[in-house]
């Protein structure tokens, strides 16, 4: 039996969101996995094999959710930010995709992906790879081995292309289930086959309705984008005339559910927000890409109020950073900016951008069973915060309070104030 205790202030939500502050608090773990959570320890009140006592001015919060992120992209990072989404795609993403063609590229670089998005304070990510069943089985053991809680997902795309880089439905559904054994076959409770239709643009509609229902037989997750970019949804329009909304060509397809994953989601209509709320669906918001990529500015608020699940993605490469905490300040300065276009409007705070990238995020995966916060009976993915690190881009020059240091970590903090980092009670940083 392994038992850890951590001591010290901490800081999560509940499941309304509300920002719990305990000045002091003990959190028993018993393999991986968190037995109890009280206020005001005394010595000798719990019993563990491990006591991590955090030192002054450190303090716990849960692990970063990163909801939408491409993992194949990765060496993209800063690039390209001068196009729009569709000339980025072509011009970057898809001929840096076809190189994971090579196991010993996709090895390089997946390795990196992993070590890089725990050491910002990722402890789960849902991923988009590439075309490649074997190169994505490689980013599921680059995951499985340095132990970060992920959602994978082999892209389809069988919209044939001039530079080659699609396949055939057969060849989709083929290697897609091959794929979803060879996770299996990895055996790790951390890493699950998540079903990962490009876009509507990539696939027709007998792929995607066969995925969706492929997803619904094997009870999978579905990632997929939506509404990212005018032109985009434009062409989806044109291409499937037949249907209302680009929320109805994938309700069409059998993909929309409760373990629906829907990346960016700025320009959704009303009648499609509606749809999407009656499916629970959920909505990754990508600030950074949104804004680097000009797609637009999308109303976190408003998809909230339609009773839609939220979640934050960094959607690397077309966000400029891997790090979590500058996706929740993205966010915030978008809410800014809407605020600031809309007299009245009241923007996101540091508390829900907080909740977006843990349980909220957790929520939007439909693992807040699993992880988000540390309420009794989920997995300790935590990150141990230490604002006065002599590295780091912070002083701690006067007395600040819990709720404060909370702020100064959102807006000013980076990777170097994540001291450590745990998974399922690991520590992987």
């Amino acid at each position: 039996m392994n038992r850890q205790l951590f001591v010290g202030p901490v800081i999560h939500t509940d499941d309304e969101g509300q920002l719990v502050v305990l000045q002091r608090a003990a959190i028993l773990v018993e393999n991986g996995k968190i037995i109890s959570i009280s206020e005001n320890p005394q010595p000798g009140d719990v019993s563990a094999d491990y006591v991590r006592v955090l030192s002054v001015r450190q303090f716990l919060i849960p692990g970063f959710i990163d909801g939408h992120i491409h993992a194949a992209q990765f060496p993209n990072l800063g690039v390209g930010y001068d196009k729009h989404l569709l000339d980025w795609l072509e011009a970057y993403t898809f001929p840096l995709e076809k190189k994971y063609a090579d196991a010993g590229f996709a090895e390089h670089v997946y390795e990196a992906v992993i070590k890089r998005t725990l050491t910002m304070g990722t402890t789960t990510a849902c991923y988009f790879a590439s075309l490649h069943r074997e190169s994505s089985v490689i980013l599921a053991k680059q995951a499985a081995k340095f132990g970060q809680r992920c959602l994978i997902g082999k892209v389809n795309m069988n919209q044939t292309r001039k530079d080659g880089y699609c396949e055939t439905t057969e060849e989709s559904i083929t290697c897609t289930r091959k794929f979803i054994e060879d996770i299996a076959k990895i055996n790790s409770s951390l890493v699950k086959p998540i079903i990962t239709p490009r876009f509507a643009l990539s696939c027709d509609m007998e792929l995607m309705t066969k995925l969706g229902n492929m997803a619904k037989e094997k009870d999978l997750h579905v990632q997929t984008h939506i509404s990212e970019n005018l032109d985009e949804i434009e062409a989806v329009t044109t291409t499937y005339r037949e249907y209302p909304s680009y929320s109805a060509v994938y309700d069409a397809a059998g993909l929309l559910g409760s373990k629906t994953i829907l990346a960016h989601g700025i320009h959704l209509g009303d009648t499609e927000l509606a749809l999407l709320k009656t499916r629970e669906c959920s909505i990754i918001h990508c600030p950074s890409s949104n804004t680097c990529l000009r797609s637009g500015l999308c109303d976190v608020k408003r998809l909230k109020d339609r009773g839609l699940k939220v979640g934050l993605g960094t959607d690397v490469a077309g966000g400029d950073s891997s790090c979590i905490l500058a996706a929740m300040r993205a966010a915030i300065q978008v809410s800014n900016h809407l605020a600031i276009l809309n007299p009245g409007y009241s923007p996101l705070t540091h508390k829900d951008v907080f909740h977006l990238a843990t349980l909220g995020g957790a929520a939007a995966l439909a693992m807040d069973d699993e992880t988000g916060n540390f309420s009794p009976g989920k997995q300790f993915d935590a990150l141990v915060i230490d604002l006065n690190v002599s590295s780091g881009p912070l002083d701690d020059l006067v007395e600040y309070s819990l709720d404060e240091n909370l702020q100064r970590l959102v807006y000013s903090g980076d990777d170097r104030n994540i001291v450590e980092v745990y998974v399922a009670g690991k520590r992987v940083k």
